[in-house]
Order: C-alpha cells, then structure tokens, then sequence
C-alpha cells in the first residue's frame, strides 16, 4: 500500500516546474548523496548530466540545466535565496568550475556537461542520467526519473510503476476515494482528521503545525510578492505581469506593511461578485506570475498549478470566512493533499505522462474538496466536488508556448481556482447519494485518457498552443 504524506504533496521549491525544474534539482541532489554513501565522492573528478524526452524538449524553457546545476552545487531548494540565482549561475558558466556539492572543485562546462537528448527513455518521459568519472578511469552512472511534483524514482525499483513514492505505514492505509469514505463512515471523522491521524505516526503535532504554517507563509508570500512585482516575464515571450495592475485597482488606497497585514486588510474590503472573480484570478496569478520568475512558490501538487490552492485558500479566509485561522488552513491543506494523493495513486500528477489534465485539473480537485470540507460538507459531498472539478478538466493538454510556464499555464491557474469554487458550491447544494460518477472513476478516466492522449500534448512543445503561437508572434 502507497502511503503519501501531506508533506510529500505539498513540497516548497523554486520554480518553475515541479517536474522539470524541482524533480532534476532533487535527483541531483540525490545521486551526490549516494556517492558519498558508496565512498565515491573524493574521488570524483567531474560530472555530466544528461536528461531525455520532455526533459529535454521543454527543459530550458523549464530551467532543467540551471536546476541540475544547482543541485550538483549543493544549493537547496527550500532555503536558498532566490536573488543569488543568477549570480551563482553566471560565476559558474564564467569559470567553468563547479563546487560539487559546496564542498569540492571541478571543472565544468555548463555548455557541455547538461547535454540534451530528444529521445525518451522507456520507463518515463522526464528521464535524466549522471555520469562521474573517477580518478582511477571509471566512469559511475545513475538514472533518475522526475514523476511530478518534485518526486524522483529510479527505475530498477522492483514492482515500479509511473506514480511509486516513498513508502510508508500509516494506520488508515488509503488507496483510493472508496476506502477513503469507508474509513471515515467507521471512525465518524471528517476527511481531515483521518489525514492527521495518519501524519501522526510520522511526526508529532508541534512538528506538523510548524511544517504546515512554513508552507501556508511560502504560500501567502508568494502571493503577496507576485502581487506587488510588476514587469515583464523572463524567458522571451515577453509576457507582462497582470497581478500587480489587478491587485492596485482592486486594494484601492488602503495602507498596510508585509503579508500578515495585508491580507487582513484584503478582508475589510467590500467586495461584489465581480470582484470575487478578480480577487481569486489575482491570487492564482500571483503565484504563478512568482513561479514564472524562478521564485519560491508550494507545489499543489505541481509548480505548473502551485496558485490554484491558494487562490482558494485566500477566497476562504478574505470572502467566505473572516474569522478563519491557522486551524482553517490546517484543515484545507490536510483534505487538499489527500485528494491529490488519490489522483497520484490511482493516475498521474505528471504534465508529461497526463498533459494539463494532471497538473491543473488535480490541483483544482484538491482544492474543490477542501474547500468543501470547511465549507461544512460531508466526506461524500468533499470528494463530489472533488470529481466534478477533474470531470471538467479531462483531456486538458500540456502545450506550453516556447516551452516556458507561461502561457497559458498561468492563466489555467486562475480557471482551475474558479472551477474549484463553482464545484464546491454544486456539491454542496447535491444529494451525493445520488451522484452518477463517483471519483475513482474519473481518476480511471483520467489516467486512462491520459494514456490515449498524443505524447506530442504532454509538455513536449510540439503540439497545441506551443506550434500555434511562435516566439516570434510574441
């Protein structure tokens, strides 16, 4: 039984894809960790990375080679400073050196070290192998496969299958939405307490509360940072950050100092409907205008989809409850992650396995249920609202314009969001006894359409959107 953690679906990293940018940054990460444990590491002499299919397709678009070199570089996603980036990237490509893992010198070709292949390896589609060459002539090699939301596996794992974690034990073992009902009909617990129960055995309460108000703070950090930068997009499309123009025409002059008090002065405004639908768009924005930029966002479940929880998240606490706390947060997050570790079990959260389907329509589903659940809805009601929101997601394909995570990625955020509102408030007024398709069975339907669907619209650029619109239209 696959055991996911609340903390293994939302993960903190810098963007701008989960899969491409995090997945790589950890494998590298990863394979340095292994050689010390195999006693290799002194005697290392340099290093070549190679990645494969969409790794490669979309990968400078997606910041794979800066990734991997900041994973070789010992750098770690969660706390290293964003602004030093660019330095650390340019001292690298100038000097050709590399301090492997911040602790040992070599010579390094960022031209010629990050070598890429168009063709796919056949276990999964964001492959990636390391090579060292050792001071006695050998040469130790490792291949890695980024699944989505920053999980790396390797392929010789026995039984392996696209969506394999980290396994764990848990005491409500959960593989599917139909167990998960079952257990809650047993114990009579929301959702949210059956997940707690679960992270539990893997950490105490004060540690669980610590990690989930890091990820909410990175959450509303972001925000509040896409919300406050304006400016064009790197990368080439040149593409104008719209959640900065939103944001100052929708706060109007109201004074407040960091993220804290700005979004208890969000919650003094009166808003209409109108405004709700801006509101939301600008927080999904946000976030993902952030992601775009290589900043510091949560994956929910992907970097691709980090601003739809958030977005939903905020629309609880500033529209629909302003007396929500950290207790309200905790609670959204423990459902959200449940729901997306349903979808990884029984699907993908894969962009280049399921195409958007799986980064935006999963990330809306997640946040439909949890938002649900705080809105007073059954277990039942939370995992309708779940179904309804990918139901009207299948099929979404992944065509990023110049294989950057931009358009229309970003604006998919602002939809998903909307979509996640709109199916938590049907299930909510539903009967779900009566409900035609129950969630495992869009999960099927969507890893089954996923599987149908031409590999040219997974996060490859080579279909849709990406061939319809050329950089040079930009």
């Amino acid at each position: 039984m696959e055991c996911i953690s609340v903390f293994d679906m939302l993960k903190i990293g810098i963007g701008p894809s989960s899969s491409h940018t995090l997945g790589p940054w950890r494998a590298a990460e990863r394979w340095l960790k292994e050689i010390k444990e195999e006693g290799l590491f002194e005697q290392v002499q340099s290093v070549r990375a190679h990645v494969y299919g969409s790794l490669s397709l979309t990968g400078k678009g997606h910041a794979t080679d800066l990734a991997i070199l900041l994973g070789l570089s010992g750098c770690d996603p969660e706390y290293y400073p964003v602004e030093d980036i660019n330095d650390l990237v340019t001292t690298i490509k100038n000097d050709q050196t590399l301090s492997l893992s911040g602790e040992k010198l070599i010579p390094f070709s960022f031209k010629e070290d990050i070598v890429f292949h168009r063709d796919f390896l056949p276990f999964h589609a964001n492959g990636m192998k390391f090579e060292a060459l050792l001071k006695d002539g050998s040469v130790q090699t490792e291949t890695y496969y980024s699944i989505g939301g920053g999980f790396v596996v390797k392929e010789e794992r026995e039984n392996a299958k696209e969506n394999i974690a980290v396994f764990k034990t848990f005491p409500y073992p959960i593989q599917n939405g139909t167990e998960l009902l079952e257990v809650c009909r047993e114990e009579q617990k929301p959702i949210s307490e059956i997940v707690l129960t679960n992270e539990r055995s893997l950490r105490s309460d004060e540690a669980i509360d610590r990690e989930l108000k890091r990820i909410w703070n990175t959450m509303l950090e972001s925000m509040y940072l896409g919300c406050h930068t304006e400016g064009t997009l790197p990368g080439g499309l040149n593409v104008r950050r719209r959640a900065f123009d939103m944001h100052h025409k929708l706060k109007g002059d109201l004074p407040y100092d960091g993220p804290e008090e700005w979004l208890q002065t969000i919650r003094k405004t009166e808003v209409k409907f109108r405004q709700i639908l801006k509101w939301v768009s600008c927080f999904s924005l946000s976030v993902n205008e952030v992601n775009a930029s290589l900043g510091r966002v949560v994956t929910a479940p992907t970097n691709g989809s980090a601003g739809v929880i958030p977005a939903v998240l905020m629309y609880y606490m500033v529209i629909e409850n302003h007396e929500a706390d950290f207790s309200h947060i905790k609670q959204f997050l423990m459902v959200a992650s449940e729901i997306g570790s349903i979808f990884k079990k029984g699907a993908t959260i894969s962009a280049a396995m399921g195409g958007c389907q799986a980064e935006i329509g999963v990330s809306s589903a997640m946040a439909a249920g949890a938002l649900t659940e705080l809105l007073g809805g059954t277990p039942e009601q939370v995992l309708m609202a779940a179904e309804i929101a990918m139901e009207h997601h299948l099929g979404l394909t992944c065509d990023p314009i110049g294989g950057l995570v931009q358009v229309p990625c970003i604006e998919r955020n602002s939809m998903g969001a909307i979509k996640a509102i709109n199916a938590a408030e049907l299930a909510m007024e539903s009967d779900p006894s009566h409900a035609k398709v129950p969630l495992d069975k869009v999960v099927n339907t969507m890893w089954e359409t996923a599987k149908d669907m031409n590999s040219k619209y997974k996060e490859t650029s080579e279909g849709g959107l990406a061939v319809g619109v050329h950089l040079s239209d930009c």
